[in-house]
């Protein structure tokens, strides 16, 4: 008995990705997710800083608004013994380094330890007269010094 097979062939067609085509497209997405990971590392890397920046200016104009309230001459003549909390002149500011934002009463400010203050008292002479020209520095190791000056004329 012989039995007849049918023995035609059928061409499949298959559809799909070679592996060359793959290893490309995994090379190009690398390359983008690098390049977009690299910017976004940026990004959050300096995105403290106008924070860090306009704190430091903070700290810069509180310390400037506490010495211009004061006067020139010292009311009772006489700096002897005299602390932050009893400054009364000016001048009693000048050379003053705080390490840290430190309030009036000369406790530390939380969250501001790192910001360290430096002050200057000298005279200036701005369209002839003579006033007082204070200088407040604030420094922080990842920033530049942030520096605000103020003048103060005997009125």
């Amino acid at each position: 008995m012989t039995v007849l097979r049918n023995q035609s062939h059928h061409h499949v067609h298959q559809c799909g990705a070679t592996l060359i085509e793959l290893i490309i497209t995994i090379v190009i997405i690398s390359i983008a997710l690098s390049g977009i990971l690299s910017v976004v590392h940026i990004t959050t890397k300096y995105s403290a800083d106008p924070i860090i920046q306009s704190q430091a200016i903070a700290i810069a104009e509180s310390y400037l608004e506490e010495i211009l309230l004061l006067p020139i001459t010292d009311p009772n003549g006489s700096n002897a013994g005299e602390t932050r909390a009893t400054f009364d002149n000016i001048d009693d500011y000048s050379g003053l380094a705080d390490p840290g934002a430190i309030d009036q009463s000369g406790s530390a400010i939380a969250g501001l330890e790192n910001y360290n203050v430096t002050i200057t008292v000298a005279d200036s002479t701005v369209s002839g007269v003579t006033m007082k020209a204070i200088t407040v520095s604030v420094t922080l190791p990842s920033i530049t010094t942030i520096e605000l000056v103020g003048y103060r004329a005997s009125y």
